[in-house]
């Protein structure tokens, strides 16, 4: 996972035009949620994980497939920094006829990503 992208706009961009891949959306939510992965021991160190991610999910979820780890996602994003898609990035969404469940949890992901932006950095450039 050290080979992640940086988190800027253009990453979050890169995830909702699916230039990134699945496994890369997951490993950058698992990284900001602070799951490392130790390869000397094979397992799983969650001691920066939040304690409500470390209940549900001692190891890390598989957003993408998973529809509750997705709507734990969404529902870890402050009110304040729900539209901030739509309102730093202009995303007007998915076509119609054109996104499923996919493209949605992308889409969330996208979404919890930004807000970890604009709180730890204060803004969005």
């Amino acid at each position: 996972m050290s080979n992640l992208p940086s988190l800027n706009t253009e990453t979050i961009w890169a995830i909702l035009e699916e230039k990134l891949d699945d496994a890369t959306v997951n490993q950058l939510l698992w990284h900001y949620l602070g799951y490392r992965y130790d390869s000397s021991t094979a397992q799983w160190d969650t001691s920066l994980v939040a304690p409500e991610w470390q209940d549900d999910y001692p190891q890390p979820p598989n957003f993408i497939e998973s529809r509750p780890a997705t709507v734990k996602l969404t529902r870890s994003i402050p009110v304040e920094n729900k539209q901030l898609l739509k309102e730093k990035l202009g995303f007007k969404g998915y076509k119609i006829g054109e996104f499923g469940p996919r493209q949605t949890r992308r889409a969330t992901a996208a979404g919890w990503l930004l807000n970890y932006l604009q709180q730890t950095n204060g803004k969005i450039e």
